[in-house]
């Protein structure tokens, strides 16, 4: 552009253009092949880099738009190929799933680092289809890392078995015996337990083992594995201080453990109400509980003791209420019965009022069960577990999935990203 004469020069006005260059690369090797004397041959080894037939580059683009971007097996094959990627569904689909276990033991050491530094965890699941049955994926996590697992079972057990972090052994302690006590295991159980020499138990078939020396019934059976997990947990110092918060569910009524008020009020609306006088009876009911809960949240942000106590009294005056319609009499009556674990709030006000921060991640569980139905190999439903995992941690952590992706899988242009466990602790620290 020519300026016309006399003017001055203003230096530069930026201007900025994004573009996305998305092409593919081909290299091929030529490996030097000798023959022996003795009839052998011998093949030039690939570099080090090498990992199969398809790089770095392929697959994180394939793990960054299946896993964030949910994009289906089938739509994600139809786009490589326009790439001009050369790919079948039987690989890409290994690419997904196979041989990710670097990936796996990040994420257990996610759980281990999370559930060893939490103050609380909200907990929730949801269900899943694998290999063609109903199974069960459930949500730990807080506002630092999320971790999904699928199991077949939906037991209290079986969640109990997940705050292991992995771990397979059984430990009876003082956690356990606290344990037995609590949920009414007969004296003559625990003595047993504990006057045997052997305290601690490598995996379920040497516990299995011991329990069938001792000749327990079915439910002391079940109860005592459940109090031996709890002490695996305690023993390894994890969950040591920490509330869990969940939804009514009595599988995930263990240890430190708070409900969660959005689930409470769910039981109000629910009331089927046959006249206008039970509509607004349900409809009082139901303002009563937001307004104790809108003071909750302001007792969170500045704790004091007189509006403690003062809180208390309310929640004796609302759910205290008798109305004379019987279903709503019977839903306050059961959310009273909860006072202790729906106060806890009280005692412990950094933790949250609701469990939507597990509502919240499952829903990536939930839609991509509708779209993509379920999985049908072991590898594939643990890497699905897994990239989710990892894909919800990095989000709450501030870290791009896609830089996640490049550091972990070696690309040499990516950025580097610390070991995800470890800035879990530091910020249980900051």
């Amino acid at each position: 552009m020519a300026a016309p004469p006399g003017s001055r020069r203003k230096g530069y006005q930026p201007y900025t253009v994004q573009d996305l260059v998305l092409s593919s690369r081909v290299v091929r090797y030529r490996r030097e092949r000798w023959l022996t004397p003795d009839g052998r041959e011998l093949v030039a080894p690939l570099p080090p880099e090498v990992a199969g037939h398809f790089g770095p580059g392929v697959v994180r683009y394939v793990l960054m738009q299946h896993v964030q971007g949910q994009v289906t097996v089938e739509r994600l094959l139809a786009q490589l190929r326009a790439l001009g990627v050369r790919i079948a569904k039987g690989q890409l689909v290994a690419l997904l799933g196979a041989r990710k276990d670097a990936f796996h033991a990040e994420t257990d050491a996610i759980l281990e680092a999370g559930l060893a530094t939490a103050r609380w965890v909200t907990v929730d699941d949801t269900g899943a289809r694998h290999a063609g049955r109903d199974e069960t994926t459930t949500h730990i996590g807080d506002d630092r890392f999320a971790w999904f697992a699928t199991r077949p079972s939906g037991s209290r057990l079986g969640f109990l078995e997940l705050l292991r972090a992995g771990r397979p052994d059984y430990v009876i302690n003082a956690a356990a015996v606290a344990y037995m006590l609590e949920h009414g295991v007969p004296e003559a159980v625990v003595t047993a337990l504990l006057a045997h020499e052997r305290h601690g138990f490598a995996d379920e078939a040497a516990w299995g083992v011991h329990l069938a020396t001792l000749g327990f019934g079915a439910g002391s059976r079940r109860l005592a594995t459940e109090a031996a997990v709890v002490g695996a947990i305690v023993a390894r110092g994890l969950l040591t201080d920490t509330v869990i918060v969940s939804d009514d569910a009595g599988r995930f009524d263990v240890l430190s453990h708070a409900l969660c008020w959005v689930h409470a009020e769910r039981h109000l609306r629910r009331v089927v109400c046959a006249t206008a006088e039970q509509r607004r009876l349900v409809d009082l009911q139901r303002q009563l509980v937001w307004w104790l809960y809108a003071d909750l949240k302001l007792y969170k942000a500045d704790p004091d003791p007189a509006r403690r106590a003062a809180l208390k009294q309310r929640f004796g005056r609302i759910f205290g209420r008798v109305t004379g319609f019987a279903e709503l009499d019977e839903v306050v009556a059961r959310i009273r019965a909860n006072r202790a674990e729906l106060l806890v709030v009280l005692d412990r006000p950094e933790i949250p009022l609701h469990t939507n921060g597990s509502e919240n991640d499952l829903r990536s569980v939930v839609t991509k069960r509708k779209i993509s139905g379920g999985t049908r190999s072991a590898a594939g439903k643990r890497a699905r577990d897994t990239f989710l995992g990892l894909l919800k941690t990095c989000a709450k952590l501030g870290v791009s999935f896609w830089d996640y992706l490049g550091a972990r899988l070696k690309i040499p242009e990516a950025d580097p990203v610390p070991w995800l466990p470890d800035l879990i602790r530091q910020r249980a620290s900051a």
